[in-house]
């Protein structure tokens, strides 16, 4: 018979409440799962085999968007000033469905070589939409791409795929907090907001790849975590600080 882990909590569902996008509850696993991975609301299902979590979603925001379609409730039109004050143009894009499979590692540790970050999803935030990095392409920046991104700080590919490449704004102002857990890197490490106990973060007090060691609300023992900044608010730096799992979709 199985005995608990200490701090080490098996969920069985979570219940979804209010959005549209939300469609199945987390399902049942046989193994046990970390209660800290029952933040991420936007997963349909989280299973674990002992190594690896296995996290599906659709991809699709929680929030309004200029880029659903005007017959979804989520739809809310925005002008004005976006992300860094530039004004907002609008790609000709719309978002639709996606179907991505994140299995990321159950016990991250540092890597002994740190592989850079691909283009496409490179992590999951707590509502079920991918992080991309800072590039727009290969050793493209995304000077262009910044007026594209909506009211909350994201926009879909011609793909329909929605994703963050900055702070999701969403989460971090309405959702929770500027401090507070945003979601997983693919190598297992969790995404943090621009303050932590109650300061902003510097880069100075950063690594290479964006994150540090230390104490959260959610580790208090302490833990690897990446950092979104004022000053430098991509979602990640020179890559992945452990060993990256796998995207599919």
């Amino acid at each position: 018979m199985k005995k608990n882990l200490p701090l080490l909590l098996t969920f069985y569902s979570i219940l979804f409440i209010g959005c549209s996008n939300n469609h199945d509850d987390v399902t049942e696993t046989d193994k046990e799962i970390p209660a800290i991975y029952s933040k991420i609301y936007g997963a349909k299902s989280i299973t674990s085999d002992g190594t690896y979590l296995t996290i599906k979603t659709t991809g699709l925001p929680d929030h309004k968007s200029i880029y659903y379609a005007t017959s979804n409730s989520l739809y809310e039109n925005f002008s004005g000033s976006t992300f860094g004050g530039n004004t907002f143009n609008k790609n000709p894009n719309s978002i639709s469905e996606q179907t991505f499979t994140f299995k990321i590692p159950l016990d991250p540790k540092v890597a002994s070589a740190h592989a850079a970050t691909p283009l496409g999803p490179i992590g999951v935030a707590l509502n079920g939409v991918p992080f991309f990095n800072q590039y727009a392409g290969p050793n493209q920046p995304l000077t262009n791409e910044v007026t594209s991104f909506d009211q909350y700080w994201g926009h879909p590919q011609q793909t329909g795929q929605y994703h963050y490449h900055v702070e999701p704004l969403y989460l971090t102002t309405v959702k929770t907090s500027k401090s507070a857990l945003l979601g997983f890197l693919l190598d297992g490490f969790p995404v943090y907001g621009p303050e932590e106990n109650g300061a902003l973060v510097t880069t100075a007090s950063l690594d290479a790849y964006h994150g540090h060691t230390s104490a959260t609300a959610d580790y208090p023992n302490g833990i690897y975590h990446y950092h979104i900044t004022n000053t430098d608010p991509y979602i990640n730096g020179s890559g992945f600080y452990g060993t990256a799992g796998t995207i599919s979709q």
